[in-house]
């Protein structure tokens, strides 16, 4: 073996280990899925990416939760929003997010005028005290939303799930 053909091999084994470095960090789950884990989102860093632009408004959209919760991973959550739930006019969908867990988008829930009433409830797994922010996407293409910060003494998704 020559000295070309041994530098040529070492140059060819780096080649594909700094390959199979860079593909398995973009291919990270965590990377993946969008997680923010580690800093807390500002409202307009939780709203963009699902208004992008449109008019978006505090108004007609009630949070019912406990202020604390003594365990992040059960908490109760009831959204309800002021809608004629027509066919001219409802609410289809209802976003929840997050500011601290590793995953924004808690929740996304479809809704029509065939609902009645625009209101859901269901319960959510928090990664420590945190605002949470319920978004509601009318037909009309405009958004309402509200806020609720919320105190939690044992934090849930510690493990990024």
């Amino acid at each position: 073996m020559t000295l070309v053909q041994t530098s040529r091999r070492v140059w060819l084994q780096h080649s594909a280990r700094l390959g199979l470095a860079l593909t398995s960090l973009l291919a990270w789950p965590a990377r993946a899925q969008k997680m923010e884990s580690g800093r807390l989102l500002s409202l307009s860093e939780m709203l963009d990416p699902i208004t992008q632009g449109a008019p978006v408004r505090h108004q007609d959209v009630n949070i019912t939760a406990p202020i604390l919760a003594d365990n992040g991973s059960l908490v109760p959550m009831t959204v309800q929003v002021q809608s004629p739930m027509t066919a001219a006019e409802h609410v289809s969908h209802v976003y929840l997010l997050s500011q601290r867990n590793p995953v924004t988008r808690m929740a996304v829930f479809q809704l029509g005028p065939w609902n009645g009433r625009a209101e859901v409830s269901t319960r959510v797994r928090l990664a420590g005290s945190q605002v949470v922010v319920a978004l509601a996407r009318l037909s009309s293409g405009e958004f309402r939303y509200a806020q609720m910060d919320m105190i939690v003494t044992e934090s849930a998704c510690v493990d990024a799930s």
